[in-house]
């Protein structure tokens, strides 16, 4: 059933077409944050498939050149090792919902933070990027899962720890929106 009409109640093939289109772009950009989050280039991803995934083949799903079954989009999510859910693009339309906060770590604060207090965050930090390859060494994202396993860590509620960070003024002060949505 098409869900677009023109004024006159006929389906309008134009606007599926272009909201298609925009999905494949949206699921395309998916594909590549998980793939480079992984620290994996598109060749990196067929040497390491052994060939199941040709570069070619990821590359023209990731430009939304080419369209991804259901099927072969929960083998790549397997084979990415994540829930399939993380591979499609949100649902709600742009600009619907306010973007969650950015949960920012400033890792040359941390530092200056007593080492009993910093320990804990510092061993996570470092975890994180060693998973990601990514070790600028002044500043590093983190996701609302990783405030809640940090909290659990220093055996504090999310919003205590959250203040507690801030505080040392190693999270962002827009951190406590996020607390709110845990």
């Amino acid at each position: 059933m098409n869900l677009f009409t023109t004024g006159t109640g006929i389906p309008d093939r134009a606007t599926d077409e272009v909201t298609l289109n925009d999905y494949a772009k949206a699921l395309g950009a998916r594909l590549r944050a998980i793939r480079t989050q992984q620290g994996l280039s598109l060749h990196g991803v067929e040497e390491k498939s052994r060939g199941r995934w040709k570069a070619v083949v990821v590359g023209s799903y990731e430009r939304g050149d080419r369209a991804v079954t259901v099927q072969r989009l929960a083998e790549l999510a397997e084979f990415y090792g994540v829930p399939v859910g993380e591979l499609l693009p949100d649902a709600a339309p742009s600009g619907a919902s306010e973007p969650p906060p950015r949960l920012v770590i400033d890792l040359e604060q941390l530092a200056d933070v007593p080492p009993e207090k910093a320990r804990p965050l510092a061993r996570y930090a470092a975890t994180i990027q060693s998973q990601r390859g990514d070790y600028n060494g002044r500043v590093l994202s983190i996701r609302q899962d990783d405030l809640r396993s940090l909290a659990v860590i220093y055996d504090e509620s999310p919003s205590l720890l959250t203040e507690e960070l801030i505080s040392w003024g190693v999270l962002n002060a827009e951190a406590r929106r996020a607390i709110d949505t845990l």
